[in-house]
């Protein structure tokens, strides 16, 4: 256990984990098929082969869809509202749809090619079905919703409208940043919190709307999630810089190669200092050159050891156990039962806790 986690999640294994995600993805996963039978051809089999269900031949493949942790938050949300997790599960698919109309837009606007260890969607489909086929399941989530006809269904609507929302907003900011020369670190905060933050704050309290959870219990729910969405984020920007390719599927150096300004590039530039100062004029010039591609591995390289030696790797491993603490402490404002409270705090080691 690394030393975010808390002591308290400390009982649950990694392996209750794994398990609690694939009774997740066992419970979700046929209905998420369902919904995406629903859109008319070429749009479900470029739904399928998003999701791993298939290959670029149309077999049927066993792909790496994703670790299914908003599902598996989902559920467990609804247990902590004294509910089945089953009642959770018309949430969990809305959360999953919306989340995965993200990533096809936003592989399409970053331009990767590869995700979960394979070619992206626009890549193999073109540019036109990424589109169509993300803009379909953000429908099919707000559709799944409704069908449930219940007042518990509208209030989950709603949070899951606010959250997609907030979502775009962030995607915005993240893109309108790649032209600024400075953000600052609330800035950075701020959109993090919206493009991941809201969105793992409503698959934290979703299951528990739909079982009927206090507006209050809801939002501390909530706020779990979107803090740990935080530290999620602060965990993958360092991953964006300095993870190993076969470890996150992308290139080396991706956020650089990017231009993101991610948490570990904007707290370096705030910290001041002369590895600072020389990372400010470097991005201050790339602001007047638009095309970075004739950089070399050794220019990225540089650049990464720049931002070390500013502090910003360190500034935001310790952002992300600050943000992680802040989500336990919700945690303990919601009378829920105890072992589904250690899930949550075990699930929350699970998502921050990852090679860096």
């Amino acid at each position: 256990m690394s030393a975010i986690g808390a002591t308290r999640g400390d009982i649950v294994t990694a392996d209750s984990v794994i398990e609690l995600l694939e009774n997740g993805r066992i419970l979700t996963t046929p209905v998420l098929r369902a919904a995406a039978a629903r859109l008319v051809p070429p749009m479900d089999t470029v739904a399928a082969y998003h999701f791993g269900w298939i290959d670029q031949t149309g077999r049927p493949a066993d792909g790496d869809g994703g670790k299914a942790v908003r599902p598996a938050l989902a559920l467990l949300s609804a247990q902590a509202a004294g509910a089945p997790p089953e009642t959770g599960v018309p949430g969990a698919v809305a959360v999953e749809l919306v989340h995965n109309f993200s990533l096809l837009h936003d592989d399409l606007m970053d331009g990767d090619e590869q995700r979960r260890h394979r070619d992206t969607v626009w890549k193999v489909h073109g540019p036109a079905q990424a589109i169509l086929v993300g803009d379909a399941l953000m429908a099919l989530a707000n559709e799944i919703l409704l069908e449930q006809g219940t007042v518990d269904a509208g209030r989950a609507t709603r949070r899951l409208t606010t959250a997609t929302r907030k979502l775009i907003d962030g995607q915005a900011q993240d893109i309108s940043f790649e032209h600024r020369e400075r953000v600052t670190v609330q800035e950075c905060l701020e959109m993090e919190g919206n493009k991941t933050g809201a969105l793992l704050a409503c698959a934290s309290s979703i299951g528990a709307v739909l079982g009927g959870a206090s507006e209050a219990d809801a939002d501390a729910l909530e706020d779990y999630g979107y803090h740990l969405g935080l530290s999620f984020q602060a965990i993958d920007d360092l991953l964006g810089i300095w993870g190993d390719p076969a470890t996150t599927g992308k290139q080396t150096w991706s956020d650089l190669r990017q231009r993101k300004k991610s948490l570990p590039v904007v707290a370096a530039l705030a910290a001041g200092g002369s590895a600072s100062e020389r990372l400010g004029e470097l991005l201050a010039a790339d602001a007047k050159n638009p095309e970075n591609d004739a950089f070399s591995e050794e220019e990225f390289a540089m650049r990464a050891a720049l931002i070390e030696e500013a502090g910003g790797r360190e500034w935001t491993s310790q952002e992300a156990r600050r943000q992680y603490a802040t989500a336990i402490a919700a945690l303990d404002t919601v009378d829920m039962p105890e072992d589904v409270h250690d899930k949550l705090v075990g699930l929350a080691d699970f998502v921050v806790v990852r090679e860096k």
